[in-house]
């Protein structure tokens, strides 16, 4: 059980005592009830005082800096104003002045802070983890000592910005940051620097794709490749964990994203310097400069602020396929000003007029049937060019490759970079011009003594079929003799009408020369005089009245196109293209033909299937007599009538001789019975 304290029981006892008094009958007075409720409190509370005393309990004494309490004088229980004491509040024993006193000497060492909000702060302390600081608050903060890595020599008593979290967690705490500070502030700087067009410096951390991470004020920045310098800079690792001064072009909150610059700094010094540059530039100036940039039709050339072009033809005399071949980046190289473009600020830049033309220091022996040697710097469709030495070519044409009179390309005679020898055919020494010839390096085959021999009338020869035309084909015999076959030499029973219907290009073909004209380089060729003219033997064979099987092969309004034994062709009109049952035969189709008509020097055959069945056309057409004259029209057609009444006549009378035999002979037969 608890132990019950004396003035607890002087309490109770004094309580009951009150108690037993009320429960007595006694008159009514208020004056006396009421000082006698007096006495009780104050000897209630003499009871708790003394009790405090005996327990040990130290009464709290609030004392005020640099001033005591009077002391008040006694008062008894019977004399106290409640009623003042009831009304008095907090520090009301102090009267006006007093109180700014007091008031001044507290607001001075407390200050009022807010949330997020960055003050300065006094180092008071640092141990192994954290920083101990002071915000004149009413307690002090703690910092992680890992946010002052960037102030190695910290000590107490160093100022500091630093960001209010909270005033107060659930702990009772102070909670402070110096990287939000840094950050808060950082931004401020940022946008400060911004709208001032400030310069400010920056330490380049890393590098990122397309250019490099800065730090400025604490915040990652980024510089653009293209904003380091005025000219490209291809290695950005230079950079890395170097300071650089930056001006800020771009902010962006919503994404945290600050955009710095370098060039922008510089970019008004080289104004001055192009405007300097460009003023006092000419035509023919040497000037020197570095290699910048390199394409496939040059290099651009900084000349201390202002770029120049030079062409890819003005680098070298002698031919080059890409500038990389003689120059590299970076280099410093002098050049001449060829052309200046004041309104566009262009400046077209040489390299190779700084020392003498190649064509110059052409020896002089060399001349028009010279030979030379040199190597294919180029090809293309109409030709080659052969570089005897650097700077000076000479152009073979395609023509003067071979003897052939076929031309072709020139990629089937010679390749780039192959090393020939060839014969100077003209040279122009002051317009730097010269043809060369390959095939001149060879004997002419039309001027060889044995042409006329090899090629003589009668001779047969292989060739290989190079071009065909509407009038023949071209075949070549050996390289540059070439003869021509006429469409009408290409066979003997086949109509021709273009070549490609009995060859193609690129077939061989075996003929016979008809004629040879070497003066004019002309060789007249024949494939179906091999073989002796067939129509000789086919005027006995395809006589007139004659029947063979032939198979239509193509059909036009006029008639068809048959073939016949022996790979021949023949005709057949539309009129006697009729069967005898008034039918007509499709193209494919085989049937047997009478022979109309036969001639041998127009080799034309004239067939008819009506005439196999018809006994109208058994009648062979009558051979054309030149010499006789022909007979008119009337004469022939009384002879026809006069032919087809005897006939009539004739078969009335066997007709009438036979009926009367027969009426003869029945009389005679009743006779008989």
């Amino acid at each position: 059980m608890a132990k019950i304290s004396k003035s607890e029981e002087a309490a109770k006892e004094a309580l009951n005592k009150k108690l037993a008094k009320e429960e007595e009958p006694a008159p009514l007075d208020v004056k006396s009830a009421e000082a006698e409720l007096e006495q009780d409190e104050l000897a209630r509370f003499k009871q708790q005082k003394k009790a405090e005393e005996e327990d040990g309990i130290v009464p709290v004494v609030l004392t005020t800096v640099g001033k005591k309490a009077p002391v008040p004088a006694f008062v008894s229980p019977e004399n106290f104003d409640w009623e003042s004491f009831d009304k008095k509040g907090f520090g009301e024993g102090y009267n006006a002045q007093e109180r700014d006193k007091l008031t001044k000497l507290y607001s001075g060492t407390v200050a009022t802070v807010a949330n997020a909000e960055v003050v300065k702060g006094v180092v008071v302390g640092i141990n192994e983890r954290d920083v101990i600081l002071n915000i004149g608050f009413k307690s002090d903060g703690l910092v992680p000592l890992a946010e002052f890595k960037d102030q190695p020599a910290l000590k107490i008593g160093d100022e500091v910005d630093l960001f209010i979290e909270e005033r107060e967690n659930a702990m009772g705490q102070l909670v402070l940051s110096r990287r939000k500070a840094k950050l808060v502030k950082g931004w401020e700087y940022v946008q400060k620097a911004l709208d001032k067009d400030e310069v400010i410096e920056g330490f380049v951390k890393r590098r990122t794709k397309g250019g490099l991470i800065v730090d400025v004020f604490g915040i990652e920045a980024f510089l653009p490749g293209s904003q380091i310098d005025v000219k490209p800079i291809r290695d950005f690792d230079i950079y890395v964990n170097k300071n650089i001064e930056v001006k800020v072009v771009k902010i962006n909150y919503t994404n945290d994203n600050v955009v710095v610059s370098h060039k922008v700094l510089i970019e008004k010094d080289i104004e001055q310097q192009k405007a300097a540059i460009l003023t006092n530039l000419e035509k023919g100036q040497v000037l020197e400069g570095v290699i910048k940039n390199m394409t496939n039709f040059g290099v651009f050339i900084d000349l201390g602020g202002v770029d120049g072009l030079l062409h890819i033809t003005d680098i070298s005399w002698g031919r080059t396929n890409h500038p990389e071949e003689l120059l590299k980046l970076d280099q410093t190289i002098k050049v001449v000003v060829l052309d200046f473009d004041e309104d566009k600020k262009r400046i077209s830049l040489g390299m190779k007029q700084l020392t003498p033309h190649p064509w110059a220091g052409l020896a002089e022996d060399i001349k028009v049937g010279s030979k030379v040697k040199g190597k294919i710097a180029n090809v293309a469709d109409y030709g080659a060019f052969l570089e005897i030495m650097p700077g000076v070519e000479g152009l073979i044409h395609v023509s003067e490759m071979s003897w052939s009179q076929h031309l072709r390309n020139p990629q089937d005679f010679i390749k780039v970079g192959d090393e020939i020898e060839a014969m100077v055919l003209t040279i122009d020494r002051n317009e730097r011009k010269m043809s060369l010839g390959i095939k001149q390096l060879t004997e002419d085959p039309w001027t060889r003594q044995d042409i006329i021999s090899k090629y003589g009338t009668g001779s047969v020869h292989t060739g290989l079929v190079r071009n065909l035309t509407n009038f023949g084909l071209f075949l070549e015999l050996e390289e540059g003799i070439d003869g021509l076959v006429h469409v009408s030499d290409l066979s003997w029973t086949r109509k021709v009408k273009h070549p490609s219907e009995f060859t193609k290009v690129g077939e061989k073909l075996e003929v016979k020369v008809l004629e040879l004209d070497a003066a004019n380089r002309r060789l007249a060729l024949s494939h179906k005089h091999l073989e002796e003219n067939p129509w000789d033997t086919f005027e006995n064979i395809f006589t007139v009245g004659s029947v063979h099987r032939c198979t239509i092969t193509g059909k036009n309004d006029k008639g068809a196109v048959l073939e016949l034994p022996y790979g021949l062709e023949g005709f057949c009109s539309s009129k006697n293209l009729v069967r005898e049952d008034n039918t007509k035969p499709e193209v494919g189709e085989a049937s047997e033909y009478k022979v109309l008509e036969f001639s041998k020097e127009d080799r034309k055959i004239l067939l008819s299937l009506k005439a196999t069945w018809s006994t109208e056309e058994e009648k062979p057409a009558a051979p054309k007599k030149k010499a006789a004259a022909p007979k008119g029209k009337t004469i022939e057609k009384i002879n026809q009538e006069s032919e087809k009444s005897t006939l009539g006549d004739l078969e009335a009378l066997t007709a009438l001789k036979e009926k009367m035999s027969a009426q003869a002979s029945k009389p005679e037969e009743p006779k008989a019975e």
